[in-house]
């Protein structure tokens, strides 16, 4: 059996963060579809050729992942704690790696936007 990613709607509601990491700032959006995250994009605010390629790399795995199901909560399990020599750790804003970062804003996102059951 195959596991094929969902098709991308041509529009989709999301939330961006701003992120503070050793590469300088990064945007990370997060777009939902049927109720749960569909995407991820990865924006460093001034970064250069290698680490927007990494990041990119990421975001679209973290997106493929998504798409086919794989719970929202995994990913944030696989990203958090990822180190990189320019973390910077500043309190809960602080962030270990790019990495880091996306599983940060990812579980903001579930938490802040997830309906609560009573």
């Amino acid at each position: 059996m195959t596991i094929q990613p969902r098709k991308r709607p041509k529009v989709l509601p999301g939330h961006t963060y701003k992120m503070t990491t050793g590469c300088g700032n990064a945007y990370v959006t997060i777009n939902w579809n049927e109720g749960s995250p569909f995407e991820v994009f990865f924006v460093l605010g001034k970064s250069g050729q290698c680490g927007a390629a990494q990041t990119e790399a990421i975001a679209r795995m973290v997106s493929n992942a998504l798409r086919s199901g794989v719970a929202p909560e995994y990913v944030v399990k696989q990203l958090t704690g990822i180190r990189c020599p320019n973390q910077i750790v500043v309190g809960e804003d602080g962030c270990l790696s790019c990495a880091d970062a996306m599983a940060k804003a990812l579980k903001l996102d579930v938490d802040t936007n997830t309906p609560k059951s009573k």
